[in-house]
């Protein structure tokens, strides 16, 4: 039995069809690892070479029995099947426009095998986030700092009890603004505070908001103010805060050095925030500086007393991060393991995008793999092949399963970082007509040359998985520009040939495209406008699909702390926000031994 009353039961939220967490786990590893299906939607499916080849990716690929109930289903009711319909009335004789046996087996196992997400809060009654302290935050981060400091104060309390000994530090991995660790330091939490943050820009504006919470002060500023004005009088206004602009202004005037010793000519920003350290009340110390990796000898270095020497044994800390992107969730659970001054773990992670891969690619060809110039495709190539120690899979379990491993490329973690259960009528409306215009904009550079195709095997083989696209990706455009397709068009062709950052379309834009008239961009949206639900469908399958990857990602952050039983006493997951308004709402929870 554990001694840390706040954990939950199970170490792992998952579905009750399963009887243990072990089970649970070898069929999420069983599944991704074997279910064709599964692996095209997470990871073989490109938006932008959705229609460059016939009949396209949803009747080549989508199972022929799901084509025709994935059509007939408006978008909402589609996923509302998918998310959140009774499925145990069905049977394989339901009638007319029943979903086929198999699609409703394959969302069964995806509602099975994502954890569960529903929310309960650590406290009845948590406190008020007091204005000072909730400054800069929107609706959602005030939840997100709400609950997740009243559940890192339940559970330094439990580790406390436990260990008979207080944490004297929270590190916070990607501190941003500071807005948790701001609500840690203020009553009545008052922890001390060691906010990682690798953007200076980042802890200036958090330095400001401490001060404005009251947890630091203005640097006092002593000057000769009518020697101060003076020279500003003399200096153009544009100059006010360059502190070598108005001492050449001042030496300008004869000022002495003397007399400019008696002026401080910094700017508000260079202004530093001072920190009262007081018996009982909370502390923020800023560390200036890109994580890597999970040691933290650097870090601890710059701490209050630690400058000649860091004495470990003296410090007992938690790593915590809210939603810290990428590779920085694995540093804070790798840490407990390196780092013997941090004695427990409460990750919350997101931006799967960003995280890099571990494994390289596979050593066979999935049935889904396709080639590409340039950059989608190559994009996932490029991840595989950086084998990257600190990236996906963390665990040896993961990493070894059926003696290759299991790997997620950047389009599935992308996927993952959805959230559709929160879409709404009109937003996934919009996000369903900015990915068809994309879609069709890239047959149309096909058509007309600005793009080329490329097979993998013989050029007969006309399979959407043997030939794709050197793609060109535009990113966002102006919010005018998603009106209709005509203005999406002519905004697309006005950013490549007038951006620098897209200069090497600008010459074959111009040629291939600066000849197109508005009939022929009517024609195209008139072509493909009847294919547009294909596109709607498949994406809804790939986001509802991914919520598996999310729960694979999650599931290998706690199976790393599992296999480090020498260090690790207890680890588990559980959620920690209200997914309707935060949906990354998975803790992983480390406590050393």
């Amino acid at each position: 039995m554990s001694r840390f009353q706040s954990r939950p039961e199970r170490d792992l939220p998952y579905s009750d069809e399963f009887s243990s967490a072990e089970e649970y786990i070898e069929s999420l590893l069983d599944f991704t690892t074997n279910s064709a299906t599964f692996r095209f939607l997470c990871g073989g499916v490109h938006i932008l070479d959705f229609f460059t080849t016939e009949p396209g990716v949803f009747v080549a690929a989508v199972p022929k029995e799901w084509q025709a109930f994935l059509l007939e289903n408006e978008p909402m009711a589609l996923l509302d099947f998918l998310m959140r319909d009774d499925l145990s009335s069905l049977s394989p004789n339901s009638g007319p426009g029943a979903p086929p046996e198999s699609l409703v087996q394959y969302v069964k196992d995806i509602r099975k095998l994502s954890l569960r997400r529903s929310f309960q809060p650590s406290k009845p009654k948590l406190p008020v986030l007091p204005r000072s302290v909730a400054l800069g935050m929107k609706t959602k981060k005030v939840h997100e700092v709400t609950h997740f400091a009243g559940y890192i104060d339940r559970l330094a309390e439990d580790i406390a009890e436990a260990r008979g000994r207080d944490l004297t530090h929270f590190v916070d991995f990607g501190s941003g603004q500071n807005y948790l660790g701001r609500t840690l330091a203020s009553p009545p939490y008052n922890k001390h505070i060691v906010a990682v943050e690798s953007k200076e820009a980042n802890m200036a504006g958090a330095k400001d908001l401490d001060i404005l919470s009251g947890l630091a002060e203005k640097e006092k500023r002593v000057r000769n103010k009518k020697l101060y004005h003076r020279i500003l009088e003399a200096t153009d206004p544009s100059e006010h805060g360059n502190e070598e602009a108005l001492k050449q202004v001042a030496r300008q005037l004869g000022v002495t050095d003397e007399e400019l010793a008696t002026i401080d000519l910094r700017s508000r920003k260079e202004m530093q925030a001072t920190y009262t350290v007081e018996e009982g009340k909370g502390t923020i110390e800023y560390v200036v500086g890109r994580l890597e990796h999970a040691d933290l000898t650097g870090v601890l270095s710059q701490l209050r007393g630690c400058e000649e020497e860091v004495d470990q044994d003296k410090l007992a800390m938690m790593a915590v991060s809210i939603h810290s992107c990428g590779n920085l969730s694995h540093y804070g659970i790798r840490s407990m393991v390196l780092n013997p001054c941090i004695h427990a773990v409460a990750i919350v992670g997101c931006c799967y995008n960003l995280m890099t891969e571990k494994l390289g690619p596979p050593t066979f060809k999935p049935p889904f793999s396709r080639p590409s110039l340039q950059p989608i495709n190559a994009r996932v190539a490029r991840e595989a092949e950086k084998r990257d120690p600190q990236g996906f899979p963390m665990s040896e379990r993961v990493s070894t399963y059926n003696d290759d491993g299991i790997r997620l490329n950047i389009t599935a973690r992308m996927m993952a970082c959805q959230a559709p259960q929160n879409w709404t009528e009109q937003e996934s409306s919009g996000f369903f007509t900015r990915h068809f215009y994309r879609a069709v904009l890239q047959k149309m550079f096909l058509d007309r040359g600005v793009i080329s195709r490329v097979y993998h095997g013989e050029e007969t083989d006309k399979s959407p998985f043997n030939t794709s696209t050197n793609p060109v990706v535009i990113g966002s455009l102006r919010k005018q520009c998603y009106t209709s397709f005509a203005a999406y068009v002519c905004g697309a062709i006005a950013k490549l040939t007038t951006n620098s950052e897209f200069s090497q379309y600008n010459e074959v834009i111009t040629e291939k495209m600066g000849n197109i008239t508005d009939e022929e961009i009517a024609r195209y949206e008139d072509e493909f406008r009847g294919r547009k639900r294909e596109l709607s469908a498949v994406w809804s399958l790939m986001a509802f699909s991914a919520c598996v990857v999310e729960s694979l990602i999650v599931t290998d952050r706690y199976l790393f702390l599992r296999e480090h039983c020498d260090v690790v006493q207890d680890c588990w997951v559980e959620t920690v926000f209200d997914y309707r308004e935060s949906p990354r709402n998975l803790v992983v929870v480390g406590i050393k031994r």
